[in-house]
C-alpha cells in the first residue's frame, strides 16, 4: 500500500526539489520565515490560510491538501472552532462537501458547535452555496434538542426554499414537509414564509391550501401592522423589519385567495377579495416603497375585476381589459390566459387580440426570472395553462397547424416540470383532435409520450 506523505513532508520535498531556502519560499508566499520553519519542523499548527497559501506557492490545486489537513490538524488535535471555522468556509467555497461532511460529522458529536454550525449554513446561504448550506442545515436540524427552537424552524424554511424548483411533484412534498414549522419561526419571518408556501400552492392549484395559508398570511400582516402603528405613536420602533410593507402582505392575501376563488370558479367572491385590496385608503404611510405597492395593487384589482367579471361571462368588459393591459407588460400573460379561457367557455373570437399581442406572446418563452411577490414557478405555471387555452381555441377553429404547436409546447413544458395534471390534459386534447394531426405530428406526440411514461417509470 502506497504511504502518502504528510503535508510537512511534502512541503520540505518541494523546497529541497526547487532548491529553495525557507525565506525564499516565505517571501514567495507572503509568510515570514518563522511561520514557513514551524511548519515544515512541524513546532507549530497550520491555519487554513497559510495552507492556502503553501499550497498557491507550490502551484497545486487550492484544495489538494485539504483531505491531509483533515487527518493531520483536525483528527490529530483536540477540536479548535477558531482552527476548524475557516477551514469549513473554504470548503464551502471549493464545493469540497466530502471534507465538509468528514468535520461536521466530528462536530455534531458536541451539541455545543449547532449554534455554530447553523451560522456557518446562514452565511452559506446568503453566500449561494445552497448545496452545502442544506447539508449544513440537514445535520444541525437533526441535532437540534428542541424541536420547537426557533433555530429548527428557520433550518426547515431554508431546506424548503432550497428544495422548491421546476419538479411540482418535489415541490409539493417540499411544502407539506415544511407546513409544520411556519409557526415556530419569527413573527415577521412568518409572513414570509406564508407566502412562499401560498405561492407555492398557487402554482400548483391546490386552492384549499392556498386559501388556508393565504388567510392565515392576511391574518398576521393585519396584527403586525397594528402593532406597528403603536410602536409608531410611541415613537419605538426598533423593531425587525420585513421585506414588503405589512399591508402589502395583508393586500397579498386578498389576491391570492381571489384566486382561489377563481380556481374554484366562485367568481363573485373572487371580486369580494378584489375590491378588499383595492382599497388601501386605511394605509397612512406616504414613503416612496409604500405607495409604489398601494399603486401597484390599485392596479391588479383594476385588471383582475375586469378578468372576474370576463371570466363569469361579461363580455362587455372584453374591450376595457384589452387597453388596459396593452401598457402593461406584466399583466399581458394572465390576461390574454383569462381571455382565451373565457373565449373557449362562452365561444367568442378573439383572433384580433391574439395578433395585437403576437410579439409579446412569443417573448413569454424568453421571460427572465421573475423577483418580488409573484414567483418565476407561477409564471411557468400561467405560461402552460395560455398554451392549452391557446391550442384549444386554434384546434376548435381548424387551425390545426398552430394549434397542436402550442398543445405540444404545452405537453413539453409540462412534462419537463413534472406537472401531470397539465401532462394529461393535454393527452386528452390531442387524442380529441387526433384524426387532424399530421405525421410530423403524431411522431413529435408519440417522441413526448415516451419521455412522459420514461419519467413516470
Amino acid at each position: 500500500m502506497e504511504i502518502t506523505p504528510t503535508i510537512r513532508a511534502e512541503v520540505q520535498t518541494y523546497l529541497i526539489r526547487k532548491s529553495l531556502t525557507m525565506t525564499e519560499f516565505g517571501h514567495m508566499i507572503d509568510l515570514n520565515v518563522g511561520t514557513v520553519s514551524g511548519i515544515v519542523t512541524g513546532n507549530r499548527s497550520i491555519s487554513v490560510h497559510q495552507l492556502d497559501r503553501i499550497t498557491m506557492g507550490m502551484n497545486l490545486p487550492p484544495d489538494y491538501f485539504y483531505e491531509r489537513y483533515i487527518d493531520e490538524c483536525i483528527e490529530e488535535e483536540p477540536l479548535n472552532w477558531r482552527r476548524i471555522s475557516p477551514f469549513l468556509y473554504r470548503c464551502v467555497e471549493l464545493g469540497r462537501l466530502d471534507c465538509l461532511r468528514r468535520v461536521v460529522g466530528m462536530l455534531l458529536d458536541n451539541p455545543v458547535y449547532l449554534p455554530s454550525l447553523f451560522e456557518v449554513a446562514e452565511d452559506s446561504f446568503k453566500k449561494g452555496y445552497t448545496e452545502a448550506a442544506a447539508f449544513l442545515y440537514e445535520n444541525v436540524a437533526e441535532g437540534e434538542k428542541y424541536q420547537y427552537s426557533e433555530r429548527l424552524a428557520v433550518c426547515q424554511y431554508r431546506l424548503f426554499t432550497i428544495r422548491i424548483g421546476d419538479d411540482q411533484e418535489k415541490n409539493y412534498d417540499a411544502a407539506i414537509q415544511f407546513e409544520p414549522y411556519v409557526e415556530r419561526l419569527d413573527e415577521i419571518d412568518q409572513l414570509e414564509a406564508l407566502k412562499d408556501l401560498a405561492n407555492t400552492y398557487r402554482s400548483l392549484r391546490k386552492w384549499d391550501k392556498l386559501e388556508l395559508f393565504a388567510k392565515a398570511l392576511g391574518d398576521k400582516a393585519k396584527i403586525q401592522y397594528n402593532l406597528e402603528q403603536k410602536r409608531h405613536h410611541m415613537n419605538k420602533d426598533n423593531s425587525k423589519k420585513p421585506k414588503f410593507p405589512l399591508f402589502a402582505y395583508w393586500a397579498f392575501s386578498h389576491l391570492l385567495r381571489a384566486e382561489a376563488c377563481e380556481g374554484r370558479k366562485n367568481y363573485e367572491q373572487a371580486l369580494q377579495h378584489t375590491y378588499a385590496y383595492a382599497d388601501l385608503s386605511w394605509v397612512n404611510a406616504t414613503d416612496e416603497t409604500a405607495l409604489k405597492w398601494k399603486r401597484q395593487y390599485e392596479d391588479w384589482a383594476v385588471v383582475n375585476t375586469y378578468a372576474n367579471k370576463l371570466l363569469s361571462g361579461d363580455k362587455g368588459v372584453l374591450l376595457n381589459y384589452v387597453n388596459y393591459i396593452s401598457s402593461r407588460k406584466e399583466e399581458v400573460l394572465p390576461a390574454l390566459d383569462n381571455m382565451l379561457e373565457a373565449a373557449n367557455r362562452y365561444h367568442f373570437d378573439v383572433d384580433d387580440i391574439l395578433i395585437q399581442f403576437e410579439g409579446e406572446i412569443i417573448s413569454f418563452l424568453e421571460r427572465e426570472k421573475v423577483e418580488g411577490l409573484y414567483t418565476q414557478r407561477f409564471i411557468t405555471e400561467r405560461y402552460t395553462d395560455f398554451s392549452r387555452e391557446l391550442a384549444i381555441y386554434l384546434l376548435r377553429k381548424g387551425k390545426f397547424s398552430d394549434g397542436f404547436t402550442f398543445l405540444l409546447s404545452c405537453l413539453e413544458r409540462s412534462a419537463e416540470v413534472n406537472n401531470k395534471i397539465q401532462a394529461i390534459r393535454c393527452m386528452r386534447l390531442f387524442t380529441h383532435f387526433k384524426e387532424y394531426a399530421s405525421f410530423h405530428t403524431r411522431t413529435v406526440y408519440g417522441n413526448l409520450i415516451k419521455v412522459v411514461n420514461e419519467d413516470e417509470e
